[in-house]
């Protein structure tokens, strides 16, 4: 049973969000502040982080940036804040994926599922690896090499578009193709959203980020991996 840890100052939501995720299935922990949050993630250590950003003491932000520094685990952001400047630093500090309130609850469940499943998939890929350039794409594992080189680890959406793109060298993927690979289900995330992944992405494996030599921007269309 996956375990699914919901930070949230809200009784109402973490209630909501509670039955219907233990009703589909899974063990949930509740915490309401950040601090506490993180205590309970390093001993739990649960398989997903549903995560509210306007927490008291510590926000959501300072926790994912926390929580990111030693664990790769899922993070969902779930927040009533609606500027897009606010949801691309939370991308961009290595959440998963967001949603905003008021939100569906099914939609909710949808997402965890997704994500699960696409781990899951993984696992299941026996011994499947994937070269390109010098790159090298340990799937079950879902670990990097870059020549010789073992780059920081990436959350479980960040391999998921690496490895759609680096088994497809040339081809290029707009943003929506992507938003589908790393989803697959009808989404509110907009596609500014895969800018963010590919930031953090080239952060980890790219020699000289500001310089790509593994994944190309084709601007007004969307990105490549680089053509062997």
């Amino acid at each position: 049973m996956k375990t699914i840890l919901v930070v949230d100052d809200e009784p109402k939501i973490v209630q909501l969000v509670r039955d219907y995720l233990e009703r589909a299935g899974f063990r949930v922990l509740t915490e309401s502040t950040g601090k506490t949050a993180l205590a309970l993630a390093r001993s739990e250590k649960p398989d997903m982080v549903i995560l509210d950003l306007g927490l008291p003491e510590m926000d959501g932000l300072d926790v994912t940036r926390t929580l990111r520094k030693d664990s790769n685990v899922p993070i969902l952001m779930l927040t009533a804040r609606s500027e897009e400047t606010d949801k691309l630093i939370g991308l961009e500090l290595g959440a998963d994926d967001y949603i905003t309130k008021p939100f569906s609850p099914k939609e909710l469940v949808a997402r965890v599922r997704v994500v699960f499943r696409r781990m899951e998939n993984y696992s299941e890929a026996s011994t499947e690896t994937v070269r390109a350039a010098d790159l090298t794409l340990d799937v079950p594992r879902l670990r990097v090499t870059a020549a010789d080189r073992q780059v920081e680890e990436l959350t479980p959406t960040e391999f998921e578009l690496l490895a759609a793109m680096a088994r497809h060298p040339g081809r290029v993927f707009t943003r929506s193709q992507l938003l589908n690979v790393v989803h697959g289900i009808a989404s509110e995330s907009y596609e500014r959203a895969i800018d963010a992944h590919i930031k953090n992405i080239r952060h980890k494996i790219e020699p000289t980020p500001a310089e790509p030599r593994y994944i190309l921007t084709v601007y007004g269309v969307g990105y490549k991996f680089a053509d062997q």
